[in-house]
C-alpha cells in the first residue's frame, strides 16, 4: 500500500502523521486490497474567526477510487469524521464486490448407484 500524506498551508508533524496512520488501520482492517492512499490536510484561512481545517482522502482500491472530504474547526475532529465516512464507504464497496452467490451443497441421493 502506497501512502502519501501532505499538507497545504500546514506542516505535517510526526504526531499528525501517526494519528492519520492509526486511523487508517481501521479501514485497512476491513478491506486489505488497498492499492494507494493519498491524504491531504488543509488549513483554509478565510477570516480569523472562520478558520477551517479540512482533510481529504483518495483511496484507490481494485476497480474504484473512493474520495472523501471533511471540514471542521479542529483538524483532529475532521480526521475522525473523515475516517468514519471512509470506513462506511469501504465497507459498502466491499459488500458490493463480494460474491453473494453460494454454490449449493452436493445432494446425496440415497439408492442411486
Amino acid at each position: 500500500m502506497n501512502l502519501t500524506i501532505s499538507g497545504h498551508h500546514l506542516e505535517v508533524t510526526p504526531a499528525l502523521r501517526e494519528y492519520v496512520l492509526t486511523k487508517l488501520e481501521r479501514v485497512t482492517r476491513h478491506f486489505d486490497q488497498v492499492v494507494d492512499v493519498t491524504v491531504l490536510l488543509t488549513v483554509e484561512k478565510l477570516k480569523e474567526k472562520e478558520r477551517r481545517q479540512k482533510a481529504e482522502v483518495t483511496l484507490h482500491v481494485k476497480g474504484r477510487d473512493i474520495y472523501v472530504e471533511q471540514a471542521n474547526e479542529d483538524l483532529y475532529a475532521a480526521i475522525d469524521q473523515l475516517m468514519d465516512k471512509l470506513d462506511r464507504q469501504v465497507v459498502r464497496h466491499k459488500d458490493r464486490t463480494q460474491d453473494h452467490h453460494h454454490a449449493s451443497g452436493k445432494r446425496i441421493d440415497a439408492g442411486v448407484p
